[in-house]
Formats: C-alpha cells, sequence, structure tokens
C-alpha cells in the first residue's frame, strides 16, 4: 500500500466445488499474502450458499476471484456480482463466457485472423447418436495425428490427453468427457509452447515476458503444473527477437479480441517459422507458486503485491463507471 493507495478489505475467494478446487485455495492463498504484505485487509471465502449475503451485509470493497474452473472462469459468479455493485478484479461476465468455451474463443480469434489449429468440437451426444467408431474414424481422416484431446471448458490440463496415434484417440476422449460433455479434439502444432500474461491497471495493456514451458515428461500435465521440479520454465522464452515480438502482439490483440480485463493469460504454440497459435485464453490464470503469471510477473522486475493491488485499485475504479 502507497500513500495514495487507501487501505481497503477484499474478500478473496477461492476453493469450490470444481476439479481444480486444490489449485483455486492455492492461488488464493498467495494472492492473499501479497495483499497483506500491502497493508490491505483480506478474508478468504468459499463460493458457498451464504456467499452472496455475506457480501451485501459486509459489503468489501473489492471481490478477487481465485475460483478456478466452472465457478470462477464461466461468467456466471461475475453476472451475480455485477448484479450487486461490487468490484472485482478479473473479466466481465460475457468475455469470462466466451473465452471459458474454447471452441468459441478459437473462431473469435480464428476470425480476428490469427492462427488456431484446426479443431473439431465433439459433444458426447453426437458421440454417442453416431456412434464411436464412425465418429472417430471421420475426426482421423480429418485431423490424423497427432492431436490433443481435451474438455471443450476447463483448465489446469485436467481432461488433457496428447494423442500420437489413432489407437489412442478412443480413450482420450473418453478421458475428457469426464470433466465435462464436450471435447475438443485439436491437431497438435509442433513448436515452442509459451503463455504471455496480460496486465492492465487502468494506463493500457501490456505483456510480461513470454514464458517457455518444458515438460520433463513432454506433456504440460496437471502433475507438471503443480508440482516443482516437473516443469523447466524459461523466462524470458528462448524465443528469437521476431517470434517473441509477435507472440507480444498476437496475446494483446487477442485479449483485446475476446474482451478481456485486468488479467489473462494467453497460451500460445509458436512454430518453426516464429509464427504464434492460439491454444485458449485464461480469464483466471492460476496465481500459485508455480503458475506462469506470477513467474512472469517477477521476471519482469515487478512485484507481486504492488501488481495485484494496482489491479484490484482499476476493478474499483471500473465498478464506479
Amino acid at each position: 500500500m502507497t500513500d495514495s493507495t487507501p487501505a481497503r478489505t477484499v474478500v478473496v475467494l477461492a476453493g469450490g466445488i470444481s476439479h481444480e478446487r486444490e489449485v483455486s485455495l492455492r492461488s488464493g492463498r498467495r494472492v492473499a499474502d501479497s495483499l497483506l504484505q500491502r497493508g490491505h485487509t483480506v478474508v478468504i471465502r468459499e463460493p458457498d450458499s451464504s456467499l452472496l449475503s455475506y457480501l451485501a451485509d459486509t459489503a468489501p470493497d473489492l471481490v478477487w476471484p481465485a475460483l478456478h474452473g466452472a465457478s470462477g472462469e464461466d461468467g456466471s459468479l461475475r453476472a451475480l456480482l455485477d448484479a450487486q455493485s461490487i468490484a472485482y478484479v478479473g473479466s466481465e461476465a460475457t468475455a469470462a463466457q466466451l473465452a471459458w468455451h474454447k471452441p468459441t474463443a478459437k473462431v473469435l480469434v480464428s476470425r480476428a485472423g490469427f492462427a488456431t489449429p484446426d479443431s473439431i468440437t465433439l459433444p458426447r451426444e453426437t458421440f454417442r447418436e453416431l456412434g464411436a467408431s464412425q465418429v472417430l474414424n471421420g475426426v482421423s481422416k480429418h485431423l490424423g495425428t497427432p492431436v490433443v484431446v481435451k474438455p471443450a471448458m476447463g483448465g489446469s490440463a485436467q481432461g488433457v490427453t496428447v494423442v500420437e496415434s489413432e489407437a489412442e484417440l478412443p480413450r482420450a476422449v473418453v478421458d475428457a468427457y469426464t470433466y465435462g460433455e464436450t471435447a475438443l479434439i485439436e491437431r497438435k502444432i509442433i513448436g515452442t509452447e509459451v503463455s504471455v500474461g496480460v496486465l492492465d491497471s487502468g494506463a493500457g495493456a501490456f505483456t510480461l515476458p513470454a514464458v517457455e514451458i518444458v515438460p520433463r515428461s513432454g506433456v504440460y500435465s496437471y502433475e507438471a503444473r503443480y508440482n516443482a521440479g516437473e516443469t523447466q520454465f524459461y523466462t524470458p522464452a528462448r524465443l528469437t527477437p521476431s517470434a517473441a515480438s509477435a507472440a507480444a502482439e498476437a496475446a494483446l490483440a487477442i485479449h483485446a479480441t475476446l474482451g478481456l480485463r485486468h488479467i489473462s493469460r494467453i497460451d500460445l504454440i509458436i512454430d518453426a517459422e516464429g509464427a504464434p497459435w492460439f491454444l485458449e485464453a485464461n480469464v483466471l490464470p492460476g496465481l500459485t507458486e508455480t503458475s506462469l503469471v506470477p513467474q512472469a510477473i517477477l521476471a519482469a522486475g515487478l512485484n507481486l503485491g504492488e501488481v495485484y493491488e494496482s489491479l484490484g485499485e482499476a476493478a474499483i475504479r471500473d465498478a464506479t463507471h
């Protein structure tokens, strides 16, 4: 907290009932600790049946949603916060809903002129009605291998499988359905996997250094994301200057195209020619000790508490306009 920034009462929302509960709790604690160190009053709350009445009764200055999964990222909670005129950090409800649904985000980004891997969106009902073998044969003929199979909505790489041969595809689709009703099957682009954080506290959006992701297993799985030592990160990413510039420009433009606000993380593959391919956008990037955006904030020479505080102030200003 600075002389010009008043002490705030902040409610950090963490936990919930999604598959990403533990990650959410870790993110929430990290945000809370950073804001406490800045002199703010912070309460960590679960998104339970008493939450909305609690917020109405206590009227905090700010809510920081650190809820991963549908409860925090699909836009529904944000719409309810808007209905109560509560300031909160992050994208507004409509933008969150668009980004949360990966196939929709891919269409919007593609129409804006950015490359994204060819894909097929496969609802569970289609899989059942048309027959698994017929559907998967069609997928294989169109996309070939390797492909990446993932839930159309979700995060933390849960339900994600890299399929190297056609024989692996049925199991991968079933695994994706464990986490949602729709699977996204996407042609795998060979290249360097990077994530680019985008921040905007009111003076204009800017990118953080790209983080290059090199998992020991070859797949950036849930375990590789949240267990120390399972993934090697390079910040900034080992890209040529032109490729790094292209990645940053793409991330900024995609953030704007999807109407995102305050903080986002844009996941890209940089191909052999240095061109970025859009994979997905995260309206609530992980903020744990192994997460990418905090790594990039620190690599940029910024202080986590100051950054989170500035985003909170931006949210409070936005709520009054």
